[in-house]
């Protein structure tokens, strides 16, 4: 059966279907408000306040030992993957890389359809995090997917047959879409993101029925000074006064991607959109360390209707960590008022007002040091000077990372416990400002973020990267948003988690980078059962019921931001497999995953080192601006794209070349790099990973989870 469905969907194409039923057809507004009985999981979040909670009890604390696999399918990318089942009508929607949307069975596992929107292989250059998806929305018979290369696509939810489709980018400039597309008033909400290269961010609402744009919001202002003609006109020629009249956002548009969080409020009619970093990310650079750049990292309120501002919160005032407020929104309401709940990058949780857009409060959810907390008159953050690397010019170690102390992976909210399930990361990281011009000049290829990403790799030296290894975890903390505290909390040796599920069935639900899916008691923490899945878990489950029968349905693979850069600190995450595969859960379930092939770990044979130091220095350069954000810092590879230090053509300069310079590759999404480096650069490049394959060799890194 595996082997069929694998055979089925690598196939591709919207051709293969079982069906010509109409489903989704109930998935309107009315339903997205209520969210349903719980039978279906008919969005992302379940319903309009994404609370990733599911009311069903069948499989609770009492019996969740009994969990067993219904049925899994095996999808064709072994890259990272990021979306949440959804299920309407018995049909199973998934998303994985490159776009790409399965549908399946939902009890049964027999695949429906696919669709490959094919995204040509060299986008996967201006995908900051990996060429990810985070999922589908269904309303009213149809299936919306936003694409890698900017396109929004409305399927057939029955058939996978493509109805309509609108370019919302201009695919000149490294625009993605990662996020899930939200509708609301039968229009499509959608953002977009590429701040980390250089663009200009917005969200647009298209009608759901012809793709036609209705309106158009932009989170900053115009860089050229004129009004767009859009929704945002208003707002943003006030919110201009908060950008310097110079500085290098004039060139890269400044950055403000919402390329995640988009929230409806059907009980005020209020669209919340979580606005993303700089571009670049120092302030200094970016706006001549001056204002406070609306609306960066900010939750912003729009009308849904028009898409006209009402309100905003900004959580990091003149960002400069690329500590985004794109991360998951989740509405609730306690103690009578209705509340926004936000765990973004920087490691503060807010709870706020959402009828006012006032915070209520922010607190610590892990270890921070760029600020010490937020002052309650002004709700400003009360920063550490130092963290102002632009400004001081001195490196700063700072907690958390850009990864973020919480990233996109989704929390859940359970209003049985009043509790927050909240996926936390602790990793520090060292913003180093510019050391040269080259460091702050914008390239049109790689990431530009106003700093030194090269001597942020970790030294060459055993017991560093030791000691950096055992600092780096996460864990997942209930936060208790009223008392304003953790009520419990679980660690795990590495970060990178997956997102969370709750249910009244008093269950979270969670899967780990180490390869194992949990259920813990959401009253206390206890875990209450586990199951090792062979690869790891970075997306949020979700959980139906049918004929009686409840499911909890979520996705294995490795990826991501993390994994592919983070390189040594990665630790023991880098030797998990990347499997694509669906797993479908139910109490009793027999199936068995197939055993993993024996996998011995590679042995170092590089070439011997013949470029001068001074070659090898440059080539540190060249590597960290443009190459460890896919083959991961210090050339180490989290298993998700190729090692390099292992690279049979790490001795043959041709061959290097053709690849770096002349794009052999470009279709796996390695693209020609002439636009920004010569043969001499490429060449000083292979002279890095020659050297830092042959101290690896030396000091038999396995020992620090390299390989």
């Amino acid at each position: 059966m595996r082997a069929a469905i694998a055979a089925a969907l690598i196939l591709g194409g919207a051709g293969y279907t079982t069906t010509t039923v109409s489903t989704g057809i109930k998935v309107d507004g009315a339903y997205l408000t209520s969210g349903g009985d719980g039978s279906d999981w008919p969005a992302t979040g379940r319903d309009y306040d994404e609370q990733h909670f599911s009311p069903l009890t069948q499989v609770n604390d009492a019996n969740v030992s009994k969990l067993g696999i219904a049925w899994f399918a095996d999808l064709p990318d072994a890259r990272a993957i990021e979306s949440t089942p959804v299920m309407v009508d018995g049909v199973l929607y998934v998303t994985g890389p490159w776009s790409k949307v399965f549908a399946f069975d939902a009890v049964t596992g027999k695949p429906r359809w696919s669709f490959d929107p094919k995204v040509d292989g060299g986008k996967g250059v201006q995908a900051c995090c990996d060429v990810v998806n985070r999922g589908v929305a269904i309303w009213k018979g149809k299936a919306y997917l936003g694409t890698l290369d900017g396109r929004l696509i409305a399927l057939d939810a029955a058939t996978g047959r493509q109805l309509w489709s609108v370019q919302t980018t201009d695919n000149s400039k490294p625009y993605t879409i990662t996020g899930v597309p939200r509708v609301v008033k039968d229009m499509v909400i959608i953002g977009n993101g590429g701040a980390e290269f250089g663009v200009r961010g917005y969200v647009t609402a298209y009608d759901a029925a012809t793709g036609r744009q209705r309106w158009r919001f932009y989170t900053v202002p115009n860089p050229d000074g004129k009004p767009d003609g859009a929704a945002s006109d208003p707002i943003l020629a006030k919110a201009s006064a908060t950008w310097s009249a110079n500085g290098q956002w004039k060139q890269s548009g400044g950055g403000g991607t919402a390329w995640d969080a988009i929230v409806y409020d059907a009980a005020l009619d209020q669209l919340y959109i979580g606005v993303g970093n700089g571009s670049p990310w120092n302030h200094q650079v970016r706006s001549d360390g001056e204002g406070d750049n609306l609306f960066l990292s900010s939750i912003v309120a729009l009308d849904p209707n028009t898409g006209a501002y009402k309100w905003h919160y900004q959580e990091t005032p003149g960002e400069s960590w690329d500590y985004t407020a794109t991360q998951p929104i989740v509405l609730a309401e306690l103690g009578g008022r209705k509340l926004l709940m936000h765990a973004p990058k920087n490691g503060f949780f807010f709870v706020i007002d959402r009828t006012t857009g006032k915070p209520l409060s922010a607190d610590m959810f892990t270890p921070v040091n760029w600020a010490t907390g937020y002052d309650p008159k002004t709700w400003r953050p009360i920063e550490n000077p130092d963290a102002r690397y632009g400004k001081t010019g001195k490196p700063f170690l700072a907690v958390p990372a850009p990864i973020g102390a919480h990233s996109w992976q989704p929390m859940s909210f359970s209003p049985k416990t009043g509790l927050v399930y909240l996926p936390v990361n602790t990793i520090g990281f060292g913003y180093i400002p510019p050391l040269s011009p080259g460091d702050a000049q914008r390239k049109s290829v790689g990431f530009n973020v106003g700093a030194n990403m090269a001597e942020g790799q970790l030294p060459n030296d055993a017991a560093f990267i030791k000691a950096a290894v055992a600092a780096t975890k996460g864990s997942l903390v209930a936060w208790d948003p009223v008392a304003r505290k953790p009520r419990w909390q679980v660690d795990f040796p590495t970060p990178w988690n997956g997102g969370t599920l709750a249910t009244a069935g008093n269950l979270v639900f969670q899967g780990t980078a180490l390869g194992e899916f949990r259920a813990y008691a959401a009253d206390s923490g206890k875990q209450l059962w586990s199951m090792p899945v062979q690869s790891g878990v970075m997306a949020a489950p979700s959980a139906y019921s049918i004929g009686g029968v409840q499911y909890v349905a979520f996705l294995t693979s490795r990826g991501g931001a993390w994994a592919l850069s983070a390189g040594y600190a990665g630790g023991a995450a880098n030797q998990v497999p990347s499997i694509p595969r669906l797993i479908v859960l139910k109490l009793g379930g027999t199936a068995k995953l197939p055993a993993l092939p024996a996998q011995a770990a590679e042995p170092f044979a590089p070439p011997a080192q013949t470029a001068p130091a001074a070659a090898i220095a440059q080539g540190k350069a060249v590597f960290g601006r443009y190459c460890q954000v896919c083959h991961g810092a210090n050339a180490v590879s989290g298993g998700v794209t190729p090692d390099l230090r292992h690279s049979p053509v790490l001795g043959d300069r041709d061959t290097w070349k053709s690849i770096v310079i002349d794009g052999a590759l470009h279709e796996r999404g390695m693209v020609s790099f002439k636009q920004v480096m010569d043969e001499a650069g490429a060449e000083a490049a292979r002279a890095y990973v020659i050297e830092e394959a042959n101290w690896a060799k030396a000091h038999d890194v396995a020992i620090i989870g390299s390989r």
